[in-house]
């Protein structure tokens, strides 16, 4: 009895244990193969393998954040969609796996990425950073993915100041050929021109000192034009219509020690020479200026030129300082084409001051250059502020311009 006795009290013993636990759970599996697409400047998609769950649970912030300190949702499928992100800022993602209201699993590694720069603004902002035409630091004048830098054949002559030429195209779109001339712009273009003076020629790595940004805006089929001014510790750019000086030393390519009185042009003055009856446009950015170094070439490769497969068949504005490939005469209407012929033009600030008409494709004969030879030279030999060509931005004269028109007069 007394042996019978224990078997029953251990039977009854083990049946008891059985009934404190009688599903064993197994363990909720990690979610795989997690990786960040469609990643815009404020929105990305993650994605994850699907094992079978029900549901899980992401959380993300900005890299380097502690897990339960950041944004967290739970989803239904293995993908996920964040929207409302910061533009270029990296982000850390982690996402676990919801088996059952207890049963969860870790979060995985860390998924990281970063979102992309912010589109360019096409806006008038009060401040030139706000527009995102660079990235990092402003005074580097790094552009965004979202603009492309061109060049001109022959520049305009601004006291020997640098120049760097942007354009911001909207996405999804080109400048289209036409002609010679302009392109087609769509409407929320953006073009800039950032004018400098490096420390020291001899060294560019001693830096620069920036002026001024010019900024030209395609808004509903016309364009506007605003000006900003760069401050002294060269961090931004502040919207500003008015005219001012702005005292620049620098050293230069012979180790001399050169100082400018460079003036920054009003509104008014800017709109005098970016008009033609009456109505706002680019200067610089004609193909045929644009077409030298495979540059249109370039532009239809990445998508920027449409309408055009064969960049040959563009013109070329001859290189006024290029006394190699080219002719005198060439040379010197080159020089005058984009020095003085947005405003010596049917159309331009000076139709009905002067009979001068200075494009590079109006025939001699009806130039008047020869007629009005003297009064050339005379308005570029020496500067006298609101007498000398070109009345505006400049301070001085050019002497290496004022040597090849000198030498073209004296030929005709």
């Amino acid at each position: 009895m007394k042996n019978l006795f224990f078997i029953a009290l251990a039977a009854l013993f083990v049946f008891s244990c059985s009934n404190d636990d009688d599903v064993i759970v197994a363990q909720c599996g990690k979610p795989q193969n997690v990786l960040a697409n469609n990643i815009t400047f404020n929105s990305a998609t993650i994605d994850w393998d699907n094992n079978n769950a029900s549901s899980y649970t992401i959380e993300y912030g900005v890299s380097g954040f502690t897990l339960g300190t950041g944004t967290s949702a739970d989803v239904s499928n293995n993908s996920a969609d964040l929207s409302g992100l910061d533009a270029n800022t990296t982000y850390d993602v982690y996402v676990r796996t919801n088996c059952s209201a207890t049963n969860t699993s870790m979060y995985t590694d860390v998924e990281r990425f970063t979102t992309a720069a912010p589109l360019v603004v096409p806006q008038f902002t009060t401040n030139l950073s706000d527009m995102y035409i660079y990235q990092g630091n402003m005074n580097d004048l790094n552009p965004s993915p979202y603009v492309f830098e061109y060049d001109l054949n022959t520049p305009l002559f601004t006291d020997y100041a640098h120049k760097q030429r942007l354009i911001a195209l909207p996405p999804g779109t080109t400048m289209d050929y036409v002609d010679d001339g302009f392109p087609d712009f769509p409407d929320n273009t953006v073009i800039t021109k950032s004018f400098y003076y490096l420390n020291d020629e001899r060294d560019a790595s001693q830096g620069k000192y920036i002026i001024e940004t010019r900024v030209l805006i395609k808004i509903e089929g016309n364009w506007q034009l605003g000006n900003y001014k760069w401050n002294n510790d060269q961090t931004d750019a502040v919207l500003d219509d008015t005219s001012s000086h702005v005292l620049v030393d620098y050293i230069d390519a012979n180790g001399t020690t050169q100082q400018v009185d460079y003036v920054i042009p009003s509104a008014q003055q800017c709109f005098d020479c970016h008009s033609n009856a009456g109505e706002e446009t680019p200067i610089g950015p004609k193909l045929r200026t644009m077409n030298f170094n495979n540059q249109l070439q370039d532009f239809i490769n990445a998508g920027h030129l449409g309408n055009l497969t064969d960049p040959s068949t563009v013109a070329t504005l001859p290189d006024w300082s290029d006394d190699v490939n080219y002719t005198l005469e060439e040379r010197a209407r080159a020089y005058f084409d984009i020095n003085c012929a947005h405003c010596h033009q049917d159309g331009g600030f000076c139709e009905f001051q002067s009979q001068l008409r200075l494009t590079y494709e109006t025939p001699f004969a009806e130039s008047y250059i020869q007629e009005r030879s003297s009064s050339i030279d005379n308005r570029m030999r020496n500067y006298n502020e609101g007498f000398s060509m070109p009345l505006i931005g400049t301070t001085m004269v050019h002497n290496e311009g004022y040597a090849l028109i000198y030498e073209y007069l004296n030929s005709l």
